[in-house]
């Protein structure tokens, strides 16, 4: 709790003038004290009869072997790796994108694997995915045809000691946005097996993947681009939602080998660390990186006035360059290319920042690399270091999306714009690349936790905005209470509906979230233990698989508070808050008055009861009760011992408006002055 404004009580009484009063107050007003809420109501629970308390103990899984009850992974946690070697090349002509791809899957679980299951997120849009009329989130194009082409699945074995892996064909089952694939021999535990793909697939004109004509050619962003293994996990097995547009990812981790060969004019980009820079960059822009990632200013490695020019490319170059890219312990990787990318970059603390964008995106994106700096220094305090030696922001028709190490970003025309997509997307990098949870499920414990945090960065970058970007419980309030809601959804829903599932996929994960969590950490716990408690869950699970049931658990283990009527109210059911003055009683005896302040709740939701007590005199005080005192019922009775001439006069809760309390016109009363 943090208490603000106060007084020595006894009781359920508030004394003020002086402990003097202590003894005739006990003496007068002793029958009151007995006869209180707690001392009253006190009912044993009786067998048979379920516990429907707000402040019961939320309903969550079992602890296990692999999870515990104090939300840390438990002494047998394991998860799966994945490691990839890919090559691909882009052809600008049909917009194909063509890949050969190594998987080698580490069978970490106990469990013997018959077969995998591989995400195949392209598919969102090919004409023989039946759940295509469920999604809005796919633009065809004339000439396009979405979706990917298999022309090779199978496994790599040696045939004899020393020699080469050959490729023997696997059965394989596609369904819509996954495919089926039948091992040969069965995966033991602690068992390897080698994947062989061949595919290609066309890139659409916009979605999570995107392309834009420019004079000078098409530019790029590729995304979800290459099959990828879907997640089996200690809870659920084989995670086969298929992907339907709105819930993103769930993927394993491991390391990525890539190549990608473009038209030689083309400036390529990508997820992890450049490994072939000799071969693709000139050496005075292999200086100026060099220099860039030493500097705490922007460095131009593609200025303006060299853009399109033969001094971007190394002596020699062909027809083609190939760019070869390594990201170590990542989930995904993404890339872009384009022929007029503009390239900047600078540094902070060992890691590259880097920014890539179309001359039309000047004069704003002038600032974009240092904006990512501000952004990963920010987080990096906050939170736990960027882990990853480089992070990269490209401009493009995408829209906002984030892979490990690599976000696109739209075309802003504004400072407040770049920063606000920078500081979401670049957020991403904690959650879910570095804490990798289940975001095909369980929206919000990334996008929530990212506009959470987006905040404090863009009210560091603009002191003078003093408000929460929208997060505020009034602004929660005011979208409920206009109706909007039920415009662009038809219902509310719970936060902890399934991503796709939820009436409207916006609201829930990226708005609801972060007003409760701003909400937790200013008036109900207090803000240090609240940023210290998130940053134990980033130590605890980074790197690994949290499900919510790991994120309520680390957050109460590490404040020291059951906060299940929290959770339960705000993530698990749709509960609104709706605290009420409800009458002034007041009686002088001894040379004192007695104000008794009822109050109530109307709605399922308890909090914390923030008051503010207007004397006769024009006296102020403010009073924090806590939480428990809707333990029993839903009235309470604060008893407040003044002289006459400080007897309350008006009483309020929740001045600040801090609460997200869905009826205002009951949190007052006044009485005659």
């Amino acid at each position: 709790m943090a208490p603000t404004g106060h007084r020595p009580s006894f009781g359920g009484i508030t004394l003020t003038g002086g402990s003097r009063l202590l003894i005739s107050v006990a003496l007068v007003f002793g029958v009151l004290i007995q006869s209180g809420p707690l001392a009253a109501q006190r009912v044993a629970l009786r067998p048979g009869v379920p516990d429907t308390s707000a402040f019961r103990p939320l309903e969550l899984p079992p602890p296990t072997p692999y999870r515990t009850g104090a939300g840390t992974p438990g002494p047998l946690y394991w998860q799966q790796r994945v490691d990839y070697s890919v090559r691909a090349s882009l052809d600008t002509a049909t917009h194909t994108v063509r890949g050969e791809e190594t998987i080698r899957y580490t069978n970490n679980s106990t469990d013997t694997l018959r077969y995998v299951w591989i995400q195949l997120d392209q598919n969102l849009g090919a004409p023989n995915n039946p759940l295509a009329v469920v999604s809005d989130r796919y633009e065809a194009e004339p000439g396009i045809v979405g979706g990917y082409v298999i022309e090779r699945m199978g496994v790599l074995r040696s045939l004899r000691s020393g020699a080469r892996p050959a490729s023997s064909p696997l059965p394989y089952r596609i369904n819509a946005t996954l495919m089926q694939v039948t091992l040969d021999r069965p995966l033991p535990p602690r068992g390897v097996v080698q994947l062989d793909i061949a595919w290609h697939f066309q890139v659409p004109l916009y979605w999570r993947t995107g392309r834009e004509r420019f004079p000078e050619g098409w530019l790029y962003q590729v995304g979800m681009w290459l099959p990828r293994m879907a997640v089996y996990d200690d809870v659920r097995g084989w995670n086969t939602e298929p992907y339907l547009g709105y819930g993103e990812f769930y993927l394993d981790y491991g390391d990525f080998d890539y190549a990608i060969t473009v038209p030689a004019g083309y400036t390529v980009t990508g997820s992890g660390v450049l490994q072939n820079a000799a071969e693709v960059l000139t050496a005075e822009q292999r200086r100026r990186l060099a220099l860039a990632v030493r500097s705490d200013t922007t460095v131009r490695i593609i200025a303006p006035t060299e853009m399109g020019t033969h001094a971007l490319l190394p002596p020699g170059t062909g027809a083609t360059r190939t760019w070869r890219f390594r990201a170590e312990n990542v989930r995904d990787v993404a890339w872009a290319a384009a022929p007029n990318f503009l390239w900047d970059a600078t540094g902070w603390d060992g890691i590259l920042i880097q920014a890539l964008y179309p001359p039309r995106a000047l004069p704003v994106w002038a600032e974009a690399a240092a904006v990512g700096r501000f952004v990963i220094q920010n987080l990096s305090t906050r939170l736990a270091r960027y882990p990853y030696p480089t992070a990269i922001n490209v401009n493009g028709p995408a829209g906002g999306m984030e892979y490990p190490m690599m976000v696109f970003c739209p075309g802003h025309q504004s400072e407040h714009g770049l920063v606000g997509c920078t500081a979401h997307e670049l957020a991403h990098q904690w959650f879910p690349m570095m804490v990798g949870s289940n975001e095909r499920l369980y929206g919000w414990q990334d996008e929530g936790l990212v506009s959470f945090l987006q905040h404090f960065v863009q009210h560091d970058r603009f002191p003078a905005d003093t408000g929460l970007a929208g997060h505020s419980a009034e602004s929660w309030v005011a979208f409920l209470r206009t109706g909007a809601w039920l415009r662009v959804s038809g219902s509310e829903g719970a936060i902890m509906m399934p991503q796709d599932h939820r009436p409207q996929s916006g609201y829930l994960p990226y708005f609801k979230p972060p007003v409760g969590l701003h909400f937790l950490r200013r008036e109900i716990v207090d803000s240090v233990p609240f940023d210290a408690a998130l940053r134990e869950y980033v130590r605890r699970w980074a790197f690994k698989h949290p499900t919510p049931a790991d994120f309520f658990r680390t957050m109460n283990d590490a404040l020291g508070e059951d906060l299940s009527w929290f959770w339960r109210s705000w993530f698990f059911r749709t509960d609104h808050l709706d605290l009420a003055v409800d009458s002034v009683a007041q009686r002088d005896s001894l040379g004192l008055t007695l104000s008794e302040i009822h109050l109530s709740r109307h709605a399922e939701m308890v909090a914390p009861v923030d008051l503010a007590i207007v004397g006769a005199d024009s006296s102020r005080r403010n009073v924090k009760l806590p939480v428990q005192v809707w333990s029993l019922r839903s009235t309470y009775v604060y008893r407040l011992v003044t002289p006459p001439q400080a007897r309350p006069v008006r009483v309020e809760i929740d001045p600040r408006r801090a609460y997200p309390d869905v009826d205002r016109s009951n949190n007052t009363w006044t009485g005659a002055p």
